[in-house]
């Protein structure tokens, strides 16, 4: 069985165990946004080669804050309790900056997203993401199947 990408950097650099639940939501946010991204330019980058600056377009129009809001209700009907917790906990969470072209809802939602990414990632579930990802894509006709 292949190692997660987690376990494998925890197991290279010697880190610690910690409790995932002493992590803050913005902290579980901000990982869980370089999953999302790398999650969607591999996606991008597998479909074939293109311009960089296209793939940059693409990709950006697939994870900015209101298109993570979209994807958070496309999937919300899935997510179980303690995944909704998460994204509580991400959403509520005091942020002291906000997105550029985003409302303050928007980047709220966005960030609760962010912090599930975040959350299912360090406790090794990458299927689970890529199984909300997918659908949450699919469901807003960002992708065909």
């Amino acid at each position: 069985m292949e190692e997660s990408l987690v376990t494998l950097v925890r197991s290279t650099f010697e880190l610690p165990d910690t409790d995932i639940r002493t992590y803050s939501p913005l902290t579980l946010a901000y990982i869980g946004d370089s999953i999302y991204d790398l999650i969607i330019r591999t996606m991008l980058v597998e479909k074939g080669n293109a311009v960089v600056n296209k793939l940059h377009q693409r990709a950006s129009k697939l994870v900015k804050a209101p298109t993570q809001k979209d994807m958070f209700f496309a999937v919300e009907s899935m997510l179980t309790e303690e995944e909704m917790a998460v994204f509580k906990r991400g959403r509520n969470a005091k942020s002291f900056t906000s997105a550029k072209n985003a409302s303050i809802s928007e980047y709220r939602n966005a960030t609760g997203f962010e912090a599930l990414i975040g959350y299912l990632y360090l406790t090794n579930r990458m299927d689970r993401i890529l199984e909300l990802v997918k659908h949450g894509l699919v469901e807003l006709k960002l992708i065909e199947v």
